[in-house]
């Protein structure tokens, strides 16, 4: 049984605004979003440079997405905590924990990524 609502064109436009609310309240509450996308409108054009081959490039602009995709439901399960309560709660804190270990897992694969194609490049 599906759910009422909108199905078809109308389905796609309107999760596309919720998509653009959601990028614009990460972007409103978020710094570590901000400075997250401060970081790929640097390292999206320098991996254009960098990269010797499609597969790079593909692998350089991708770590730097996951990236942002990690912030992003970081703050969606830190929202969705902070929601349910101001009060301390082991499951609430390993939810936070785990979205930030989320993020912490994205950055060490850019890193990764980055430093073996910068190795290549350059080593």
């Amino acid at each position: 049984m599906s759910k009422p609502g909108k199905t078809g064109i109308a389905r796609v436009i309107d999760a596309f605004g919720y998509s653009m609310k959601g990028f614009a309240a990460s972007w409103r509450y978020e710094a570590a979003f901000r400075q997250e996308v401060g970081l790929a409108v640097v390292l999206i054009p320098t991996a254009f440079w960098l990269a010797q081959t499609h597969i790079e490039l593909i692998l350089l602009i991708s770590s730097v997405f996951w990236v942002l995709m990690a912030e992003l439901a970081n703050s969606s399960v830190e929202a969705v905590v902070d929601r349910t309560g101001s009060e301390r709660h082991e499951l609430s804190g390993r939810a936070k924990d785990i979205g930030s270990a989320l993020v912490f897992m994205s950055l060490v694969l850019l890193a990764i990524v980055w430093g073996i194609i910068a190795f290549n490049r350059f080593g």
